[in-house]
C-alpha cells in the first residue's frame, strides 16, 4: 500500500485499505420521513443536513423537536465521537459529534457509529475532505436534481488508514488548523460588526449636526457639503479592451472592486489594451476615489492607495479627485454608509438599467467636520479595514494550507 507524500516524523509504515463496514458495527440511516408535526419554538436541537458543512457542524439554522419525538429517535441518537456524512443534497460532507451534542436525534444524515477497531474520527472527517474520497463519493452518488448516497454504499466504501497514534496526530493537526481558520473568521466578523456600528454613529445622522460618537477634543458642528464641492471634478474612464497583466500597469473595472470590502481584487489586474502614454489622464493618484454608474454594481466605490501603484480606470467608473482641504479617506468611509446606500437605491431607479451619472454624484450631500476631525475619522476607519482585510488573508492563507496539506497528508 502507498505511503502519503508528508509524514509526521516517527512514522513509516505503510497505510491499509479498509472498509468502512469493517471499522465501524453501525453503519445506518438517521430518521428518514416528516419530522416537522414535532417541532417546537423550544426543546431537543434536531441535527440536520443543513448543520453539516465543510467537515464541521454549524448552528447558521436550528430546528427543535418535542420531548416525545425525542424520545422515539433514542436508538439513533448521536455520541460524542461518532460521524455523520450528508446523504441527500451536498452529499459527502461529514462532521464528527462533539461533547456538547452527545445524545443528539438527527434527520437524513448517514452515522458511522460503534468502532469495532481503534479509529480517530477526526482523521475520517478530513479524509472525507481530500480529493480522492470526494470523487469516490461521486462515483456511488444516483439522483438527477436532488443527489443522494446510501448508508449501504459506504458499508463497502473504501478508505486508508494508517496506525491509531497516526491517525490522531493527523487528525488533531487538522483540527488545530481548523480551529485558527475559524478564529480568524469570527475576529473578522467581529470588526465587520464594530465598523457597521461605528460608521452608523461617528457620522451624523436624520438630520443632526453632530454625531453620536466623537474622538475627544471635536466639538464643533458638521456642516453639510456636496461631493461637488469636495472633489474637484467627476471624470468618466477610459473606454479600452483589457488585455493580459504587462507586471505594472492595472486596469480597473466594475467587476474587479469586490462587493463586500471595496478592495481592488488583485488576482484579475490587466493593463489597458491601447497606448499607455495616451492614458495618462486616466492614471488614478492619491485622492482618487471611483464611483461604478451602472448596472448591479451601481454605487460601489474603491479609493486609490498608493500601494497599488500603476492603476488606469475602466470607462464605467466615474472619477472623483478629492481637493486637497478634505480627506479621501473620510469622504470614502462615507460612501459606506446607510445614508449613501440609501441615496444610490433612489437615484440610480431608471426604467432601463439602473445607473448614476456624474452630475447626480456631486449633488450628493456628505456632512464633514473640520480638516483634523476628518483626517481622524479617516485614520480609525483605515485602520479598522487593515484589521479585516489582515484577518481575511490570514483566512485564505491557513486554506491554502489545509488545502495542500489535505492532498499531501493523505494517500
Amino acid at each position: 500500500m502507498d505511503k502519503p507524500r508528508i509524514r509526521f516524523k516517527g512514522y513509516t509504515d505503510a497505510w491499509e485499505q479498509r472498509k468502512l463496514g469493517d471499522l465501524y458495527a453501525a453503519i445506518g440511516n438517521a430518521f428518514v420521513g416528516t419530522a416537522t408535526p414535532y417541532y417546537v419554538d423550544h426543546g431537543h436541537f434536531y441535527l440536520e443536513s443543513n448543520n453539516v458543512k465543510d467537515g464541521q457542524i454549524n448552528h447558521n439554522s436550528e430546528i427543535f423537536i418535542n420531548d416525545e419525538f425525542y424520545e422515539k429517535q433514542k436508538d439513533k441518537w448521536v455520541h460524542t465521537g461518532d460521524v455523520v456524512m450528508v446523504q441527500s443534497g451536498h452529499v459527502g460532507h461529514a462532521a464528527v459529534i462533539p461533547e456538547e451534542l452527545d445524545n443528539t436525534a438527527a434527520h437524513a444524515l448517514i452515522m458511522f457509529r460503534d468502532p469495532k477497531t481503534n479509529i480517530e474520527p477526526y482523521f475520517m472527517n478530513y479524509q472525507y475532505q481530500t480529493d480522492k474520497s470526494k470523487k469516490k463519493i461521486v462515483n456511488i452518488t444516483t439522483g438527477n436534481t436532488i443527489k443522494h448516497i446510501l448508508a449501504s454504499d459506504m458499508q463497502n466504501f473504501v478508505v486508508d488508514v494508517p496506525k491509531y497514534e497516526e491517525q490522531k496526530a493527523i487528525g488533531d493537526y487538522f483540527f488545530t488548523l481548523d480551529h485558527l481558520i475559524t478564529l480568524h473568521q469570527r475576529k473578522c466578523e467581529e470588526v465587520k460588526k464594530l465598523k457597521k456600528y461605528m460608521l452608523q454613529t461617528i457620522f451624523p445622522r436624520n438630520g443632526s449636526n453632530v454625531p453620536k460618537i466623537r474622538f475627544d477634543g471635536f466639538t464643533d458642528d458638521w456642516e453639510q457639503r456636496k461631493l461637488g464641492d469636495i472633489c474637484e471634478s467627476f471624470e468618466y474612464g477610459l473606454n479600452a479592451a483589457s488585455k493580459e497583466y504587462d507586471g505594472e500597469n492595472k486596469y480597473i473595472r466594475i467587476t474587479d472592486i469586490e462587493d463586500s470590502s471595496h478592495e481592488f481584487l488583485q488576482e484579475d489586474v490587466t493593463s489597458p489594451d491601447m497606448d499607455l502614454a495616451g492614458a495618462e489622464n486616466y492614471r488614478l493618484k492619491y485622492g482618487d476615489i471611483l464611483f461604478a454608474r451602472t448596472g448591479a454594481s451601481v454605487g460601489k466605490t474603491y479609493i486609490y492607495k498608493d500601494s497599488d501603484g500603476l492603476v488606469y480606470y475602466a470607462g464605467f467608473l466615474i472619477r472623483g479627485h478629492v481637493k486637497n482641504d478634505f480627506s479621501p479617506e473620510f469622504v470614502f468611509q462615507n460612501t459606506l454608509t446607510d445614508d449613501y446606500n440609501r441615496f444610490i437605491r433612489i437615484t440610480s431607479q431608471r426604467s432601463g438599467q439602473p445607473g448614476v451619472n456624474a452630475q447626480e454624484y456631486a449633488s450628493y450631500e456628505i456632512s464633514a467636520p473640520s480638516f483634523a476631525e476628518q483626517q481622524k475619522i479617516g485614520l480609525y476607519f483605515s485602520y479598522i479595514d487593515h484589521l479585516i482585510t489582515l484577518h481575511q488573508h490570514k483566512c485564505e492563507e491557513l486554506q491554502s494550507i489545509k488545502k495542500f496539506m489535505l492532498q499531501n497528508m493523505f494517500v
